[in-house]
C-alpha cells in the first residue's frame, strides 16, 4: 500500500511538473508567501505547488536584535541617553500579523537601513512622548515601571506591522554630554551615605567613650571599696579595743561619703533637671507670647477682610442697582432708537424701491423711443445710400456718355465737368477775394538807360511774363492741366480749348 501510494505521489509529481508547477518547501524558521493566479490576496504555507501566473517569496520569522540609544527628555527639559537592546521578530502565533509582516516588512532585509530606522523610529517616538509626561525623578526612581510603559508602548506601536517584542533589555539610564544630572544625583547618594557612615561612627565612639568611663568609674568604686574593705579588716585585726571605734569610723565615713556623692549626684541632675525645665518654661513662654500674637493678627486679618468683604458686598449693591437701573433704561432707549432707525431705513427703502422703479420705467421708454429713433435713422440712412447709389449710377451712366461723346479723352472730360461745376469760377472768385480792398499802387522807375528787349521801363513786365512758362509748366506737372490756347502751348504738349 505505502509503495502504492508513493508511485501516485511520483506520478502527480510528474505530471504537475509536465505542466509547469513547481514545488516549494519552507525551513522551519521561514513562510512561504504565495501571490498570483487563483490567490485573493497573499496565502502563507510551509509548503505548497506554485502554480503558472503565481508568485512565492520566502521570509524568515526568527527575532533579531536591535541595538539603540534612544536621546529623550523629560518634563523638565532635562536631556538623558537611554540604551536598550530589543529583540524584535513577526508573531508567529497569529496569522493575521504574519500577513501583515508579509506584507509590510518581508520585501526588505531585516538588518535593512530600512527596517531598522523604523524600529528605531517607533521606539524613540514612545520613549520620547513617555518620558515627555514624567519628571526626571520619577524616571529614576521608577525605572521598572517606565520600562514597562516603553514595553507596552512600542508594542502598541509595532502590532500593525506584525511584530513582537520577544525581550527588551532597558539598560542604566545615562546622562548627555553637558547636562549630568544622573552623576550629580549619584554623587548625592554617595555624599549621604558617607555622611551617614561618620555620624554612625561619631555615635559609636561616643557610646565607646562612654562606656569606657563607666568602667573606669566602676573599677575605681570597686577598688576603693576593696581597700575600705582590706584597711577595716587590718584595723579590726590590730586591736579588739579599736575595731569597733574603726569599724564605725570607716563606716560613717563611708556612709557620709556615699550620702555626699548621692546628695551631689541628685544636686546635679536637680541643676541640669531646673535648667531644661526653666529652658522648656522660656521656650513655652515665647512659643505662647508668639502663638497668641500671629492668633491676633490672623484674627485681625480676618476682621479686615470680613469688613473689606461687607463694603465690597455693600458697594457692589449700589452701583449694581444703579448699573442696571441704567442698563435697563439705556436698553430701552437703543431698542426704542433701533425701532425709529427700523422704521426709517423701512421707509428710505420703500422710497428708493419706488424711485427705482420709476426710474426703470422711465429707461424702458427712452430705450424704446431710442430703439425707434434708431431705427428710424437707419432706414433713412438705408434710403439715402439707396438714393446714393442710384445717383452714382446715373452718374456714372452720364460719364460714360460725355466720355464717349468727347472722343474718350479724359483731360477734356475733367475740364468740362470743371466748368459745369463752376471749380474756375469758385478760384476766381476766392483769389479775387484775397486781393480784395488792397489797392497795389505799382510805381516803375527807369534811369532812362536802354537795356536789352526794350525799354527800361518795361523791363520788369517782360520778367513777369518770364515766369508764366515755368508755371504753366508746374501746373501741368502737379495737375495735368495745359493752358488754354490763346495763351500759349507748352513745349511736346497741345492747348486745351475753352
Amino acid at each position: 500500500g505505502s509503495s502504492l501510494a508513493q508511485y501516485l505521489a511520483a506520478c502527480t509529481c510528474l505530471h504537475a511538473c509536465s505542466m509547469g508547477f513547481v514545488y516549494r518547501i519552507a525551513s522551519p524558521s521561514e513562510y512561504l508567501a504565495i501571490t498570483g493566479y487563483g490567490v485573493d490576496d497573499v496565502k502563507l504555507a510551509k509548503k505548497a505547488w506554485i502554480a503558472p501566473g503565481q508568485r512565492c517569496a520566502r521570509f524568515d520569522i526568527s527575532p533579531v536584535n536591535y541595538t539603540f540609544e534612544v536621546q529623550a527628555m523629560s518634563a523638565e527639559k532635562l536631556p538623558f541617553v537611554l540604551p536598550a537592546v530589543f529583540t524584535i521578530g513577526p508573531r508567529a502565533d497569529d496569522v493575521e500579523s504574519l500577513l501583515r509582516y508579509a506584507k509590510l516588512i518581508s520585501p526588505h532585509d531585516k538588518l535593512s537601513r530600512h527596517v531598522n530606522e523604523l524600529v528605531k523610529g517607533v521606539i524613540e517616538g514612545e520613549t520620547r512622548v513617555l518620558a515627555a509626561s514624567m519628571t526626571m525623578e520619577q524616571i529614576f526612581h521608577g525605572t521598572k515601571s517606565f520600562k514597562q510603559a516603553v514595553f507596552e508602548s512600542v508594542q502598541l506601536e509595532l502590532n500593525q506591522f506584525g511584530l513582537i517584542i520577544y525581550n527588551a533589555n532597558v539598560k542604566q539610564l545615562v546622562d548627555v554630554p553637558g547636562h549630568e544630572y544622573f552623576s550629580y544625583l549619584g554623587q548625592k547618594t554617595q555624599q549621604e551615605a558617607v555622611n551617614q557612615a561618620k555620624v554612625d561612627v561619631a555615635e559609636a565612639r561616643m557610646k565607646g567613650e562612654v562606656g569606657a568611663k563607666e568602667r573606669k568609674g566602676m573599677t575605681r568604686q570597686n577598688a576603693a571599696k576593696v581597700d575600705a574593705e582590706t584597711k577595716v579588716y587590718t584595723v579590726k585585726r590590730q586591736g579588739e579595743g579599736s575595731k569597733e571605734e574603726a569599724r564605725v569610723t570607716a563606716e560613717v565615713r563611708v556612709f557620709r561619703n556615699e550620702r555626699d556623692a548621692e546628695v551631689a549626684q541628685a544636686d546635679a541632675e536637680l541643676a541640669m533637671k531646673k535648667a531644661g525645665w526653666e529652658q522648656q518654661a522660656r521656650v513655652a513662654e515665647v512659643e505662647a507670647a508668639k502663638a497668641v500674637a500671629i492668633r491676633d493678627a490672623q484674627l485681625q486679618v480676618e476682621v479686615e477682610r470680613t469688613n473689606a468683604a461687607r463694603q465690597t458686598e455693600k458697594l457692589k449693591a449700589e452701583h449694581l442697582s444703579k448699573a442696571v437701573v441704567d442698563y435697563e433704561m439705556k436698553v430701552q432707549q437703543a431698542n426704542w432708537e433701533l425701532y425709529n432707525r427700523q422704521k426709517a431705513a423701512e421707509a428710505l427703502l420703500f422710497e428708493q424701491e419706488r424711485q427705482a422703479e420709476a426710474r426703470r420705467a422711465m429707461a424702458d421708454a427712452e430705450f424704446f423711443a431710442r430703439q425707434r429713433e434708431a431705427e428710424a435713422e437707419l432706414y433713412a440712412k438705408r434710403k439715402e445710400a439707396e438714393g446714393l447709389a442710384a445717383m452714382g449710377e446715373a452718374q456714372s451712366v452720364y460719364l460714360s456718355s460725355m466720355l464717349g461723346a468727347l472722343g474718350g479723352s479724359y483731360g477734356a472730360l475733367r475740364d468740362y465737368l470743371m466748368i459745369s461745376s463752376g471749380v474756375y469760377q469758385e478760384m476766381a472768385r476766392i483769389n479775387a477775394d484775397a486781393i480784395k480792398g488792397l489797392e497795389p499802387k505799382i510805381s516803375v522807375w527807369s534811369n532812362g538807360s536802354a537795356s536789352e528787349g526794350g525799354d527800361g521801363a518795361m523791363k520788369e513786365m517782360a520778367g513777369v511774363y518770364r515766369m508764366l512758362p515755368p508755371l504753366l509748366t508746374t501746373v501741368h506737372e502737379q495737375t495735368g492741366m495745359l493752358p488754354p490756347a490763346w495763351m500759349g502751348t507748352l513745349k511736346g504738349g497741345t492747348s486745351t480749348s475753352t
